[in-house]
């Protein structure tokens, strides 16, 4: 029997769906589409700051050096880059829900330190019984150590749980160590393979 449900934060409950802004500091830097996409979240520096090896100043720091950016205009970047980002009330909605049926609620986020201030920011601190940050643990998705570390936290053994994420990659590390998996697809699709999941609850 299912007893928790798992989700990923980034592409799950925070999603980018404007990416204009974006695409124009691509444009004004002359550079390729993608470019500002892959300097901040395609770095080395970005796995060290979900890796918690790096402050969140020290990351934005090294986007800083590789874009050659002055102070003001890494400061009104960190600021446009997330401005297209949105928050999935219904998907938040749905786990009051969830929690709603007895049912324990983790968040498992390979992420960066600021992650539990947004969180609070948002009101959100209260919907999950257990969060498990990568910086804070030092380890990210697919690791199996960081599986176990929700699966501890939420007080549930592997095979009551399922994890929902959308990467592949991560779903699979879920299995890897006994979880069930749903791979998260923005049309919704997805939910009605969890609800087969639980079923029989």
């Amino acid at each position: 029997m299912i007893k928790a449900i798992v989700f990923d934060w980034g592409g799950v409950l925070m999603r980018t769906e404007d990416y204009a802004s974006r695409h124009r500091w691509d444009a004004r830097l002359g550079l390729s589409p993608g470019s500002i996409e892959a300097a901040v979240h395609g770095s080395p520096a970005w796995r060290d700051a979900q890796l918690g090896k790096i402050s969140l100043d020290a990351y934005w720091e090294a986007v800083r050096a590789e874009l050659r950016l002055d102070q003001p205009s890494l400061e009104r970047l960190r600021v446009d880059f997330y401005s297209g980002d949105r928050l999935d009330a219904a998907l938040v909605a749905t786990i009051r829900q969830i929690q709603g049926q007895g049912l324990k609620v983790g968040l498992l986020s390979n992420n960066s330190l600021d992650l539990a201030d947004t969180l609070e920011s948002l009101g959100l601190a209260d919907l999950f019984d257990a969060v498990v940050i990568s910086a804070l643990l030092g380890v990210m998705k697919p690791d199996p150590a960081a599986y176990q570390t929700i699966l501890d936290r939420l007080g549930v053994l592997a095979g009551e749980a399922v994890m929902v994420d959308d990467f592949a990659s991560n779903i699979t590390g879920a299995q890897s160590v006994g979880m069930s998996g749903v791979l998260f697809t923005p049309d919704g699709a997805w939910q009605n393979e969890l609800f087969t999941l639980l079923s029989d609850v």
